[in-house]
């Protein structure tokens, strides 16, 4: 490995005071991040870092030579961000949060299709339902389906609305009735969704007309994908993104309940850290995305 990359990697061992932060933020082992280190520091002669069984920290060598070193590290990626940008070339890592469903049955053809048009990018995508801290944990965005953004420390940008619906299966209906009403859901199992598997509340509006109605039922969960499949075991009414239900309705396996009312929208939006200007991979993919997720049938 190549001076300007043992930098490089020896900065990102600072910022996350950890071998293992570093190695998945760059995509490498945590052997090689530490082998890396170790031979700058060889190459230098000094200690940069302290390690323990806790956490890494820097020496007064390591601190002096980061803060030296790193405006030169970032100064020359963004050169050479620059010159790919002025050939047509976009090139680097693109790290990635996106919600578990929406991630299974939407990004895998998208993220196919921005490969063959950007083969010198890698894009590394982690899965997670809960609330994800970007600027933290070091991602270059975050793909969220939510409601109004709420999050101050973040840059974002609405991409389109994600309708939902109230759905269940045939045999459930059959077996219980079909609700007339929102008022008729408290005779219903609802399937609630909770970021920690908490009941819901479910805000439905039809015209002028207002309710709430609580989900209660036998089963609640932080994942559509399992309130899916719950629904189609025919245990219960379940209020879910239409594009994790589309081909379930399609084909008859779930059957929408209240069509006359709705939820409250949820809107795909991308997250950025404060970058000042956002780096070519990331706008590039985030203009891709865009354009491209109005065929992942998310309406």
């Amino acid at each position: 490995m190549g001076e300007l990359e043992s930098i490089r990697v020896f900065l990102a061992v600072a910022e996350q005071q950890s071998f293992a932060g570093a190695a998945r933020q760059l995509g490498l082992t945590p052997a090689s991040v530490t082998r890396t280190v170790a031979a700058l520091e060889d190459r230098l002669g000094v200690q940069l870092l302290v390690r323990t069984t806790r956490q890494v920290s820097l020496t007064s060598s390591g601190a002096v030579y980061a803060a030296r070193a790193a405006p030169l590290s970032n100064g020359l990626m963004e050169a050479a961000e620059e010159t790919r940008a002025a050939q047509g070339v976009v090139s680097g890592l693109i790290r990635i949060s996106a919600p578990l469903s929406l991630g299974l049955k939407v990004l895998p053809d998208i993220l196919s299709r921005f490969a063959k048009l950007h083969p010198q990018t890698q894009v590394a995508l982690s899965l997670s339902d809960g609330f994800v801290d970007i600027i933290e944990q070091d991602y270059d965005l975050a793909i969220r389906i939510s409601g109004p953004p709420g999050d101050k420390s973040t840059i974002w940008r609405k991409i389109c609305k994600v309708p939902r619906a109230l759905v269940a299966a045939p045999g459930y209906l059959a077996r219980r009735g079909t609700p007339e009403g929102p008022d008729d859901l408290v005779d219903h199992a609802c399937l609630a969704y909770g970021p920690e598997a908490r009941e819901e509340i479910w805000e439905l509006s039809s015209g002028t007309s207002r309710r709430s109605q609580r989900a209660r039922g036998s089963f609640c969960a932080n994942n559509g994908d399992v309130l899916r499949r719950l629904a189609l075991n025919g245990e219960g009414i379940a209020l879910l993104p239409r594009f994790i239900v589309a081909e379930d309705l399609e084909k008859g396996h779930l059957v929408e309940v209240l069509p006359g009312w709705s939820a409250p929208e949820l809107w795909l939006t991308l997250y950025y850290p404060p970058y000042d200007r956002l780096p070519l991979r990331v706008a590039t993919f985030s203009d891709f995305f865009e354009q491209d997720v109005e065929t992942a049938s998310l309406v």
